[in-house]
């Protein structure tokens, strides 16, 4: 049901390759702690690595200087737990890559948006596959959570395998990101969209606090269609108003068909925060075979849930291709 799921609702169309996390009996990141470990790094030994312990800052400095053969960093306090945005902070740091995130973070702000701090390194974080969605989501961690061991193994895992190419890709699509000023409606929608950047793919999830999307719980956060709904009818301004009454279906498809062809949005005239959808065929895809859906942040760049979590994809390649049609919610509801 869940790899299903995925398909329908994140559509790996990203170039990076994520490293797999097949599960196994010791942990999720089997597969990647014994290529850590195989490097020296985390200890050299997985047979004694605790996958679930948190990771500490010792660790996660000490890491950093292997992967990138710079000193370790002076910690306060090496005991101390790190959290999920902390460990992937100092990984795209690490990695050289601190400016790239500081001009994502430079966009958002010139676009007259307020994103969190963690925004630039988690664009980037994500757009390279330094995180992934896991086979339970009971296993998810918000940029808030206290990271794993076997996070951090995930991460150095997908580093040690980068071709080479992978820090220059994130810099070009960094330094090239030019988003239009939004004000108003517009942006109260990105303002929102962008402050979510960081939290997991979560089957069915519409929240970035613990859920029961399905009687279970799960921690915070979302599917592509659940970002939409807390975006656009779960948030504070949109509680009580017409634009919580404009988009009604909970998926991707019944979401896509509220809108009659005549309305819909051609990739070329897309506006921020209006809605994009995708599907196998493109434009001539039926609604039924509608598949994923985000926010278009303007630029040529939406945001959504995929299987890297809330984060920020460049509108090329195949996501260009299997766009199918956008949508306008604000100007439905009369905004």
């Amino acid at each position: 049901m869940r790899r299903l799921a995925l398909v329908a609702c994140s559509y790996a169309a990203l170039t990076v390759p994520l490293a797999s996390t097949a599960a196994t009996a010791s942990s999720w990141a089997d597969r990647d702690i014994r290529l850590v470990t195989a490097h020296g790094l985390m200890g050299g030994d997985a047979s004694t690595f605790r996958p679930g312990d948190p990771l500490t800052a010792a660790a996660l400095s000490e890491l950093v200087s292997g992967l990138s053969g710079k000193a370790a960093a002076v910690t306060a306090d090496p005991n101390a737990p790190v959290t999920v945005a902390a460990l992937d902070a100092a990984l795209v740091r690490g990695m050289s890559l601190g400016v790239a995130a500081g001009e994502f973070k430079a966009a958002a702000h010139l676009a007259g948006l307020a994103p969190p701090a963690r925004f630039g390194t988690e664009a980037v974080s994500r757009l390279l596959g330094l995180r992934t969605d896991h086979a339970r989501d009971a296993l998810e961690l918000g940029p808030s959570a206290t990271a794993t061991r076997a996070e951090a193994a995930f991460s150095a895992a997908a580093i040690l395998r980068w071709k080479g190419w992978e820090p220059q890709y994130a810099k070009s699509q960094a330094a090239e990101l030019d988003l239009p000023v939004v004000r108003g409606w517009r942006q109260r929608i990105l303002h929102q969209a962008v402050s979510l950047v960081g939290y997991p793919y979560v089957w069915g999830g519409t929240s970035e606090l613990t859920q029961k999307p399905f009687g279970t719980e799960v921690p915070g956060g979302f599917d592509c269609s659940g970002f939409v709904w807390r975006v656009y009818k779960l948030a504070g301004y949109a509680v009580g108003t017409q634009l919580a009454q404009t988009v009604h279906g909970r998926t991707t498809s019944a979401m896509s068909r509220e809108v009659p062809k005549s309305a819909r949005i051609g990739f070329e005239d897309l506006a921020p925060a209006d809605l994009v959808f995708f599907g196998p065929s493109g434009p001539r895809t039926r609604p039924p075979r509608i598949d994923h859906v985000g926010v278009f942040l303007g630029g040529g760049w939406m945001i959504h849930a995929s299987s890297a979590g809330v984060a920020l994809a460049p509108l090329r390649g195949s996501w260009r291709k299997r766009f199918a049609w956008g949508r306008r919610p604000l100007a439905e509801a009369g905004l």
